[in-house]
Protein backbone atom coordinates (compact mmCIF):
# COMPACT_ATOMS: atom_id res chain seq x y z
CA UNK A 1 0.00 0.00 0.00
CA UNK A 2 1.08 2.97 -0.66
CA UNK A 3 2.04 5.50 1.93
CA UNK A 4 -0.14 8.33 0.17
CA UNK A 5 -2.97 6.31 -0.76
CA UNK A 6 -6.24 4.50 1.31
CA UNK A 7 -7.70 1.61 -0.51
CA UNK A 8 -11.51 2.05 -1.26
CA UNK A 9 -12.38 -0.74 -3.45
CA UNK A 10 -11.34 -2.83 -6.67
CA UNK A 11 -12.92 -2.50 -10.04
CA UNK A 12 -13.99 -6.10 -10.33
CA UNK A 13 -15.78 -5.31 -13.90
CA UNK A 14 -17.68 -3.18 -16.03
CA UNK A 15 -21.57 -2.84 -16.15
CA UNK A 16 -22.87 -1.92 -19.46
CA UNK A 17 -21.94 -0.20 -22.43
CA UNK A 18 -21.54 3.64 -20.97
CA UNK A 19 -18.49 3.57 -18.76
CA UNK A 20 -19.79 2.24 -15.71
CA UNK A 21 -17.52 0.50 -13.37
CA UNK A 22 -18.29 -2.36 -10.79
CA UNK A 23 -16.83 -1.42 -7.63
CA UNK A 24 -16.49 -4.11 -4.44
CA UNK A 25 -16.60 -1.51 -1.92
CA UNK A 26 -14.23 -1.88 1.19
CA UNK A 27 -14.94 1.75 2.60
CA UNK A 28 -17.42 2.79 5.46
CA UNK A 29 -17.86 6.06 3.68
CA UNK A 30 -19.75 4.76 0.16
CA UNK A 31 -21.84 7.92 -0.07
CA UNK A 32 -18.81 10.82 0.68
CA UNK A 33 -16.01 8.95 -1.36
CA UNK A 34 -18.43 7.97 -4.46
CA UNK A 35 -20.31 11.43 -4.56
CA UNK A 36 -20.07 12.64 -7.78
CA UNK A 37 -17.34 14.81 -7.75
CA UNK A 38 -15.38 13.30 -5.88
CA UNK A 39 -11.35 12.83 -6.56
CA UNK A 40 -10.05 9.25 -6.46
CA UNK A 41 -7.06 7.43 -8.19
CA UNK A 42 -6.89 4.09 -9.98
CA UNK A 43 -3.84 2.42 -8.92
CA UNK A 44 -2.30 1.08 -12.66
CA UNK A 45 0.34 -0.93 -14.04
CA UNK A 46 3.72 -0.21 -12.40
CA UNK A 47 1.96 1.03 -9.02
CA UNK A 48 1.11 4.66 -11.03
CA UNK A 49 -1.92 6.22 -9.76
CA UNK A 50 -4.29 7.91 -12.27
CA UNK A 51 -6.38 10.40 -11.13
CA UNK A 52 -10.79 10.00 -11.74
CA UNK A 53 -13.40 12.14 -10.79
CA UNK A 54 -16.81 10.68 -9.99
CA UNK A 55 -19.48 11.31 -12.67
CA UNK A 56 -22.07 9.37 -11.07
CA UNK A 57 -22.85 6.72 -9.16
CA UNK A 58 -25.53 4.17 -7.71
CA UNK A 59 -26.12 0.85 -5.82
CA UNK A 60 -26.91 -2.32 -7.77
CA UNK A 61 -26.60 -5.61 -5.66
CA UNK A 62 -24.16 -5.81 -3.50
CA UNK A 63 -22.04 -3.52 -5.93
CA UNK A 64 -21.33 0.13 -6.41
CA UNK A 65 -21.03 1.49 -10.26
CA UNK A 66 -19.51 4.48 -10.87
CA UNK A 67 -19.04 6.73 -14.34
CA UNK A 68 -15.74 8.41 -14.06
CA UNK A 69 -15.71 11.45 -16.47
CA UNK A 70 -13.78 11.23 -19.61
CA UNK A 71 -14.45 7.59 -19.11
CA UNK A 72 -17.92 7.48 -20.45
CA UNK A 73 -17.77 3.97 -22.63
CA UNK A 74 -17.16 1.05 -22.46
CA UNK A 75 -13.73 0.84 -23.78
CA UNK A 76 -12.36 3.68 -21.83
CA UNK A 77 -13.77 1.89 -18.31
CA UNK A 78 -12.48 -1.94 -19.32
CA UNK A 79 -9.01 -0.73 -18.50
CA UNK A 80 -9.84 -0.14 -15.37
CA UNK A 81 -11.12 -3.57 -14.63
CA UNK A 82 -8.87 -5.43 -12.24
CA UNK A 83 -7.48 -2.28 -10.46
CA UNK A 84 -7.43 -0.94 -7.07
CA UNK A 85 -9.76 1.88 -6.32
CA UNK A 86 -8.07 4.65 -3.85
CA UNK A 87 -8.66 7.52 -2.16
CA UNK A 88 -5.58 10.36 -1.43
CA UNK A 89 -4.93 10.38 2.39
CA UNK A 90 -4.97 14.48 1.84
CA UNK A 91 -8.75 14.22 0.58
CA UNK A 92 -9.16 12.04 4.49
CA UNK A 93 -12.17 13.76 6.38
CA UNK A 94 -11.40 13.97 9.88
CA UNK A 95 -13.37 11.59 12.15
CA UNK A 96 -15.42 11.79 15.49
CA UNK A 97 -13.67 11.00 18.78
CA UNK A 98 -13.63 7.79 19.49
CA UNK A 99 -13.96 7.03 15.17
CA UNK A 100 -10.46 5.43 13.84
CA UNK A 101 -9.70 4.31 9.94
CA UNK A 102 -8.63 0.76 9.97
CA UNK A 103 -5.31 1.72 8.79
CA UNK A 104 -4.16 4.02 11.97
CA UNK A 105 -5.88 0.55 14.21
CA UNK A 106 -4.16 -2.21 12.97
CA UNK A 107 -0.30 -2.18 13.98
CA UNK A 108 -1.16 -1.44 17.36
CA UNK A 109 0.48 -2.82 20.15
CA UNK A 110 -2.38 -4.27 22.73
CA UNK A 111 -2.46 -4.08 26.38
CA UNK A 112 -4.42 -5.21 29.21
CA UNK A 113 -5.48 -2.90 32.14
CA UNK A 114 -3.10 -4.60 34.08
CA UNK A 115 0.10 -3.74 31.56
CA UNK A 116 0.21 -6.80 30.45
CA UNK A 117 1.42 -6.95 26.84
CA UNK A 118 -1.18 -9.01 24.61
CA UNK A 119 -0.23 -9.02 21.18
CA UNK A 120 -0.64 -6.38 18.32
CA UNK A 121 -3.78 -6.01 16.29
CA UNK A 122 -3.05 -7.51 12.62
CA UNK A 123 -7.06 -7.41 11.33
CA UNK A 124 -10.06 -5.68 11.47
CA UNK A 125 -13.25 -7.88 11.16
CA UNK A 126 -16.52 -6.18 10.27
CA UNK A 127 -19.32 -8.79 11.26
CA UNK A 128 -22.27 -6.62 12.52
CA UNK A 129 -23.04 -4.04 15.15
CA UNK A 130 -19.40 -3.64 16.01
CA UNK A 131 -16.05 -4.34 14.57
CA UNK A 132 -13.93 -6.99 16.07
CA UNK A 133 -9.89 -6.36 16.11
CA UNK A 134 -7.99 -9.61 15.73
CA UNK A 135 -4.94 -9.52 17.63
CA UNK A 136 -1.70 -11.92 17.09
CA UNK A 137 -0.55 -12.93 20.54
CA UNK A 138 2.79 -12.27 22.22
CA UNK A 139 3.00 -14.81 23.40
CA UNK A 140 3.89 -18.26 21.21
CA UNK A 141 1.38 -21.08 20.36
CA UNK A 142 -2.01 -18.81 21.45
CA UNK A 143 -4.85 -18.74 19.10
CA UNK A 144 -5.19 -14.94 18.07
CA UNK A 145 -7.26 -13.06 20.49
CA UNK A 146 -10.52 -11.69 18.95
CA UNK A 147 -11.21 -8.07 20.61
CA UNK A 148 -14.93 -6.33 20.26
CA UNK A 149 -14.58 -2.67 19.45
CA UNK A 150 -16.91 -1.99 22.52
CA UNK A 151 -16.95 0.29 25.25
CA UNK A 152 -16.47 -2.62 28.06
CA UNK A 153 -13.60 -3.81 26.44
CA UNK A 154 -11.32 -1.11 24.88
CA UNK A 155 -10.72 1.15 27.51
CA UNK A 156 -8.08 3.40 25.84
CA UNK A 157 -6.88 3.76 21.90
CA UNK A 158 -3.79 6.02 21.87
CA UNK A 159 -3.14 6.15 17.96
CA UNK A 160 0.01 8.45 18.45
CA UNK A 161 1.53 5.93 20.46
CA UNK A 162 0.10 2.67 18.81
CA UNK A 163 -1.04 1.80 21.80
CA UNK A 164 -4.32 0.02 22.63
CA UNK A 165 -5.85 -0.83 26.45
CA UNK A 166 -8.68 -3.13 27.03
CA UNK A 167 -10.46 -4.96 29.81
CA UNK A 168 -10.06 -8.04 29.74
CA UNK A 169 -13.75 -9.58 30.37
CA UNK A 170 -14.95 -13.29 31.29
CA UNK A 171 -14.19 -16.00 28.42
CA UNK A 172 -12.46 -12.81 26.42
CA UNK A 173 -9.33 -14.56 26.13
CA UNK A 174 -9.12 -18.06 26.53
Amino acid sequence: MSKDFLNVGKIVNTHGVRGEVRVMSVTDFEEERFEPGSRLFVEVEGGKHEEVVVMSHRKHKQFDLLVFEGHESLDQAERFKGHELKVAFDDLEDLDEDEFYYYEIIGCDVYLTTGEHLGKIKEILSPGANDVWVVKRSEEGLKDALIPYIDDVVKEVDIDNQKVVIEEMEGLLS
